[in-house]
């Protein structure tokens, strides 16, 4: 079978508008998987490598109600909002030392 070159050349647009179509909608899957109302979930698994923690300190803040958490067909997800406001509460504010040499 013999292609002319400009058949290739139309054959191959057509392959590489394909991919770009297919590209697309898998990075739309991507967004959508792991998010709710358009925020990013994370797993336990996220949030121990997020936050450098054991699952027992973990479970602690999810127990004191310190870190919201939902739970969708028995497995525990996060809202990376409420990791972030987390953290931000967890911060203490540093009160600088004076030291007067009277």
């Amino acid at each position: 079978m013999n292609i002319d070159r400009m058949e290739f050349i139309s054959w191959m647009e057509r392959i590489i508008e394909r991919f770009d179509l297919m590209t697309a909608h898998i990075n739309d899957l991507e967004k959508k998987r792991g998010t709710v109302d358009g925020e990013e979930l994370l797993d336990n698994q996220d949030i121990l490598q997020m936050l450098k923690i054991s699952s027992r300190s973990l479970q602690r803040y999810r127990s004191s109600g310190r870190l919201p958490y939902y739970t969708i067909s028995g497995k525990i997800y996060y809202k990376l909002s409420d990791v972030h406001q987390f953290i931000r509460d967890s911060f203490t504010a540093r009160i600088p030392i004076r030291c007067d040499n009277k």
